[in-house]
């Protein structure tokens, strides 16, 4: 018998802590999603990504599949390859008052 992914995923996030911990990745998943479209757009492969950076395209896939977190210099340099620039914006949270 076959259980389909949005069950589990369902049943799943029903667990506070499942829950919680999804929601802290799902901002760190749609970054990821904005790249990967991003490069879609401009037509390139992640090779030639990584010749444009100086780089491997075993980075790119590790840098697009989620596998590690990108520094700001190297968020840049995927933007000056795919032609574009990055725009790195701070909004507040709405339950979270902020700091004094």
């Amino acid at each position: 018998m076959t259980i389909a992914f949005e069950d589990v995923k369902r049943e799943a996030l029903k667990n506070p802590k499942v829950r919680a911990e999804y929601d802290a990745l799902s901002e760190r998943y749609a970054l990821i999603r904005r790249i990967v479209s991003a490069r879609a757009q401009a037509g390139l492969t992640q090779q030639e990504i990584a010749e444009r950076m100086g780089t491997t395209q075993s980075v790119i896939a590790r840098l697009e599949g989620g596998k590690v977190s990108p520094s700001i210099d190297t968020l840049y340099k995927y933007a000056k390859a795919i032609g574009v620039r990055p725009v790195i914006s701070f909004e507040p949270v709405a339950e979270h008052s902020p700091a004094r």
